[in-house]
């Protein structure tokens, strides 16, 4: 009998070993479509921004920085900045983790109900707060201008004015970004990541066929924000339909998932959207500030948004429902992995990126945006600070977007709110020490906002993750030495390139003496040639492309 004992115990092992072999090959097929999902992400949020940056080299050249520009951007940035809390910030952050426990533990007509109540007290809400503002705009411009309020009143009503028509696109850009949420939890990443390709797409035509028929053109640019709401918002129907998701929207705040939606989501309002509130209190200071001021922070911003949205944001969007499922697995090594992953591949992408805006700020900001009288020598020359500011502080913007997923994945929303409150006290400490001195003397306050608003983003990043190593959320893997070596060296080599080819291109002053073509072709040549050489170095340094493919084991220093 004890050759069928052994018998038998010889099979428990194959069965076991078969078992743990079929898990790993689970793991590494997750793994794969973990890459593979934020590179549909990424592609996609790629082809937004560069559309994006065209939107913006035609908003030069039809507004530029002059008056009715700076008033045009603080009637976008208002309701963008409520978007952001509302579709991408805290309410993302909060509906996701909810949802993805009733996809796990319920049933699919229980996860339709909790999306339709969602929608509908989210829609009621939203509806209120548009109207209140249309009716009060001049209230929330005072609010957001004070400076034009006091001494130009023609800026003021401008901006109340336009205020009026951009509003609403808060309203119809949430609810997209409800449906965002819910195709992303059911891994249906492409729709979500296309959608904002239509609003580009929308303001360009705005700016092309709409500004000529008006005597101020940018209020064509205003109406070209609402209509683009709207058409993102339709876009995204039908996908919910054919998940069999479509929203039938209904109040009900006594609905437990509303309720829990609602707890986490209001501390995460703050939270989340620290950096967003930084900025918008960087355009009110900044309408304090010379004419041209809001424009220059808002040309540079875009542009140190470019990765921050290509990469940054499509890995966090990723990532959350990846942490969320882990947690509610109880599975502590696959959620360590995975935030493991997303550190390093925004280190890969953050470092060489920032390093490579604060060098070429000023021909890049030349190339994009120098035509025409509406921009001027002054203008590239002051965006061109602000922009290496905003460049210092990328690594850390890019930080948090994929060390907040870490608490919220987790339901916990006191951390960041309490960290978020911490860098928001330090930012205004910062304007005051730096905007005042530098626009006394130097009129140049717009570096200091910028400045501030870098520094405190660091701050915030380095407590999230010092809270996550407290805590043992995260346990870092091994190879992490190695890995930061030949990061920062394989950008150090980039930025010794880059310079000496500036150099051979006749420097900075070569881009002003050149046309758009001769300007295209030398920011191509010079970034090209920048990525190939911190490419070849990486390899160098042992980093290969399986590296990426997912979380490295769960081994730890």
């Amino acid at each position: 009998m004890d050759w069928v004992v052994t018998i038998v115990k010889l099979a428990r092992k194959i069965v076991k070993a078969e078992a743990i072999v079929t898990e790993e090959k689970a793991q590494q097929k997750k793994d794969h479509g973990l890459l593979r999902s934020s590179g549909v992400v990424s592609f996609f949020t790629m082809l937004s921004r560069f559309l994006g940056l065209a939107r913006d080299v035609v908003f030069a050249r039809v507004i530029g920085a002059e008056a009715l520009a700076d008033v045009f951007f603080v009637a976008f940035k208002i309701p963008n900045f409520f978007r952001r809390l509302f579709a991408e910030g805290a309410f993302a952050q909060a509906f996701v983790p909810i949802l993805g426990e009733y996809r796990e533990k319920g049933s699919a007509a229980a996860v339709r109900e909790l999306v339709s109540r969602v929608a509908g007290n989210l829609g009621l809400t939203l509806i209120l707060i548009t109207l209140f503002i249309v009716l009060a705009s001049p209230l929330m411009a005072a609010i957001f201008a004070p400076s034009w309020y006091m001494d130009n009143p023609t800026k003021f009503a401008a901006t109340a004015e336009m205020l009026r028509i951009t509003f609403p696109y808060l309203l119809f850009i949430s609810l997209t970004g409800v449906a965002g949420a819910v195709l992303n939890s059911y891994d249906r990443f492409a729709v979500p990541a296309f959608t904002p390709l239509l609003l580009n797409v929308t303001l360009i035509a705005a700016a092309l066929i709409g500004a000529p028929l008006f005597e101020q053109p940018a209020y064509a640019l205003a109406w070209g924000v609402l209509l683009a709401g709207i058409v993102q918002f339709i876009f995204q129907l039908p996908f919910l339909r054919r998940i069999h998701m479509l929203p039938m929207p209904k109040v009900d705040w006594q609905h437990s998932g509303v309720k829990k939606v609602l707890a986490l989501m209001a501390p995460a309002i703050f939270g989340v959207s620290v950096s967003q509130i930084n900025l918008l209190l960087d355009t009110v200071l900044a309408t304090f500030l010379p004419t041209g001021s809001v424009s220059w922070l808002y040309y540079s911003d875009r542009l140190s948004e470019l990765p921050l949205g290509v990469f940054g944001i499509a890995i966090a969007t990723v990532i959350l429902p990846n942490l969320s499922r882990h947690h509610i697995a109880q599975s502590t090594q696959a959620f360590s992995q995975t935030l493991d992953w997303a550190l390093k591949m925004i280190l890969l992408i953050a470092l060489p990126a920032a390093a490579a805006l604060m060098l070429l700020a000023e021909p890049i900001l030349v190339t994009l945006f120098y035509y025409g009288e509406v921009m001027t020598l002054r203008d590239m020359a002051m965006a061109s600070l602000s922009l290496k500011a905003y460049a210092a502080g990328l690594v850390a913007f890019m930080l948090i977007k994929v060390l907040a997923p870490g608490f919220f994945a987790r339901q916990d929303m006191r951390t960041p709110v309490r960290i978020g409150i911490i860098a928001m006290v330090l930012n205004m400490l910062f304007n005051l020490i730096l905007v005042i001195p530098l626009h006394k003397y130097w009129q140049i306050g717009h570096l200091g906002l910028a400045s501030a608003t870098s520094l405190s983003a660091f701050i915030n990043a380095i407590l999230l993750f010092l809270s996550l190593r407290k805590k043992a959320i995260y346990q870092p893997s091994v190879g992490w030495l190695r890995f930061f070596v030949g990061l920062i060296s394989s950008v150090a080599i980039m930025l010794l390139v880059l310079n000496q080819l500036l150099g051979l291109w006749g420097g900075v002053e070569a881009f002003y003496l050149q046309d758009w073509l001769q300007r295209i072709s030398s920011i191509v040549l010079l970034c090209g040639a920048g990525f190939i050489a911190f490419l070849v170095c990486l390899f160098v340094f042992g980093f290969r492309l399986s590296d990426m493919r997912g979380p490295a084991k769960a081994t730890t220093d």
